[in-house]
């Protein structure tokens, strides 16, 4: 028995020892294999449960280092790993964490981006991509408006895909002009600007467009023409603009430096502003990607948010700006104070209470914000000392 024992022993002892010499020195007999080959991947299977993808997500993160450390005789960093052409890089690449939404499919597969060009029901969709849009205008409107409206649609070249927001359900009237055969109607009864902007302008959905008009709909527009304006802006590099506002005509301009100033910058546009407007705001694609983020969802108004845009530049100084050679006049009509409880008295005066309200709000939970940020600015400072 003893013998036995020792025999039983000493063979256990030969075992692990060839075990650990194997390990230290590891040398590749096979060749390499995509992590997929004989491993579950997440996405190939849709009947794969959720726990199912973590879990082969898991046992994939532990044997990536083991086949990316293993000793391989390809003659370069790029060769494939597996029969269909997959590399390690790829396979990496694969691995990286996706973002919510995305985690059962390919990367290959994946739209992030959209547009608000309305598209064909027939022929080849390749066809319908390079429609040749590179703005935006979006116009918040009622019928009541709607000889304005017109003219304003009128200085936008076929370059602008146009959004019409409809705050007074009336959509189908404006079939009178044929244009609006070519636009999107979008409609919520008695909502405002902002309420819309922040449902249907998506970073990701206007994307696509250089410059994005945010526009209310009573702007006088006899001395605008839009592309020349876009050139104008473009070629300051200025991501924040709106057009000068004409102080002989109209509402005059609240800020100073919002009129027009023809002198202030060689007539075509002056800068140092570091603020535009909310009745003709214009955005760069950039810019227009942090206002939206700015933009509360609750607070529809909007109020507030014109005395911060400046955040969304680098250099307020040089890229906010008020164009003067293409001008327009503010005629002032109080359209969104008209759309409250018409059965309530007052209704009007409660709209404008609101108003100043989500100012105060929106005042507040910046400063909040801004002193949060400031607080992890200085503890993190701290640790590093």
């Amino acid at each position: 028995m003893t013998m036995k024992a020792s025999s039983i022993l000493t063979a256990l002892s030969t075992a692990l020892f060839g075990f650990f010499i194997g390990i230290s020195f590891p040398v590749e007999i096979t060749p390499k294999l995509g992590y997929c080959a004989f491993l579950p991947c997440g996405g190939t299977n849709s009947s794969l449960s959720s726990s199912d993808n973590n879990n082969n997500n898991n046992i994939l993160k532990f044997w990536a280092p083991l086949v990316r450390n293993s000793t391989s005789t390809a003659p370069s960093n790029n060769a494939t790993v597996s029969g269909n052409g997959t590399s390690s890089a790829d396979v990496e690449a694969a691995m990286v964490k996706k973002p919510r939404g995305e985690e059962r499919l390919p990367p290959g597969i994946v739209a992030r981006e959209s547009d608000l060009h309305m598209h064909r029901l027939w022929g080849n969709p390749r066809g319908d991509v390079a429609s040749g849009k590179q703005y935006l205008l979006t116009l918040t409107v009622g019928y009541s408006e709607k000889a304005n409206v017109n003219a304003t649609i009128h200085k936008f070249s076929d370059k602008f895909d146009i959004v019409l927001f409809h705050y007074d359900g009336h959509t189908t009237e404006w079939e009178e002009f044929e244009w609006s055969k070519k636009v999107v109607h979008v409609s919520a009864r008695k909502q405002t600007k902002w309420w819309f902007a922040k449902r249907f302008l998506h970073p990701s959905i206007v994307a696509p467009y250089e410059y994005i008009f945010l526009w209310d709909e009573d702007l006088g527009v006899d001395n605008f023409v839009a592309e020349e304006y876009v050139s104008i802006v473009r070629k300051n590099g200025v991501d924040i603009s709106q057009p000068g506002l004409d102080n002989s005509r109209g509402k005059r301009a609240r800020y100073a430096s919002t009129a027009r100033n023809p002198a202030a910058g060689a007539g075509e546009m002056h800068k140092n502003t570091r603020f535009v407007e909310m009745m003709a705001p214009v955005f760069s694609r950039d810019a227009w990607t942090c206002v939206w983020h700015m933009a509360q969802n609750d607070l529809v108004h909007g109020w507030g948010l014109d005395h911060n845009f400046w955040r969304c530049v680098d250099n307020p100084e040089e890229q906010m700006g008020v164009v003067d050679a293409q001008f327009v006049v503010h005629r002032g009509v109080p359209t969104l104070t008209t759309q409250g409880n018409g059965e309530q008295d007052g209704s009007s005066a409660k709209v404008r209470s609101r108003q100043f309200d989500e100012m105060g709000i929106f005042k507040r939970r910046i400063a909040d914000a801004d002193k949060a940020q400031a607080n992890t600015i200085s503890v993190a400072a701290d640790h590093h000392r």
